[in-house]
């Protein structure tokens, strides 16, 4: 049995591979996607399978760091720990590598569709004298933004960034319906939810929503173990988040239509 770190593989082919062997084996494997953890989550998961919000039809998300604006986790043009992950050689796949997996599992685990079309923008800023310092181009994206559709026809935008300045490690999440609304604020030390549903909706009024405590992945996992069968999520979610995140790199994904005027 298996409990995987993030990202589960480095591309698609080899992470349908891995859940294909650990299907066929018949082993509980999980990958550690660890915001699953976030009670709020799951309260707005089963908010929204309970038609509370009605129809989805807009999906906003975002996860925010700005350790390249400031030095609250040390100073990256000096830290190799922090370097690396800007260069592509060194082996990342910038913030969409790094992080882009969890707020894209954030958000469809959320409203509990797949997204059916994608369009992407990366971007890798200019961050000092010829993008390199020492043995480090960085050439890595600092930025994505995926222009979603879902099968139901509702419309999504997730984005993350290490230039969102003022935030150490945020998630948010925005759902819309038809008949109400739900949104989380998730940092690393608090967690809010509230809602917009009913009579409120008329007034534009929003409350907070109290969220029950949820096991965490590791118990998840042992308890798959012990009931031999479950354990979410799986290798094959994590192969189905790795597909999309691949089609961000490739370039016909990420055309955008100029704008005339």
């Amino acid at each position: 049995h298996v409990l995987c770190e993030k990202p589960l593989a480095e591309d698609f082919t080899k992470a349908d591979e891995m859940a294909k062997a650990a299907e066929a084996a018949k082993l509980i494997n999980m990958v550690n996607l660890s915001y699953r953890n976030v009670a709020a989550l799951h309260k707005a998961q089963a908010m929204i399978a309970a038609g509370e919000i009605g129809e989805v039809r807009h999906v906003e998300a975002s996860y925010r760091q700005s350790w390249l604006t400031g030095n609250h986790w040390g100073d990256w043009r000096s830290d190799p720990k922090w370097l690396w992950r800007l260069s592509e050689a060194h082996g990342s796949k910038g913030v969409l590598g790094d992080v882009g997996i969890h707020i894209l599992d954030f958000a469809t685990f959320a409203v509990g569709m797949t997204p059916s079309t994608l369009q992407a923008q990366l971007k890798t800023f200019d961050k000092a004298p010829g993008n390199r310092i020492g043995d480090y181009t960085l050439d890595a994206n600092d930025s994505a933004t995926m222009s979603l559709s879902f099968p139901n026809g509702a419309l999504g935008v997730v984005h993350a960034s290490r230039f969102m300045t003022g935030y150490g490690n945020v998630l948010r999440l925005h759902v819309f319906g038809t008949e109400g609304a739900i949104e989380i604020d998730h940092g690393q030390a608090w967690t809010e939810i509230r809602a917009c549903t009913g009579a409120d909706v008329h007034t534009q009024a929003w409350r907070q929503v109290a969220s029950e405590p949820v096991h965490s992945i590791h118990h998840a996992f042992v308890t798959a173990i012990i009931a031999g069968h479950g354990g979410e999520p799986s290798f094959r979610r994590g192969a189905d988040l790795q597909r999309i995140l691949d089609l961000c790199f490739d370039p016909a994904a990420c055309k955008a239509t100029p704008i005339r005027h």
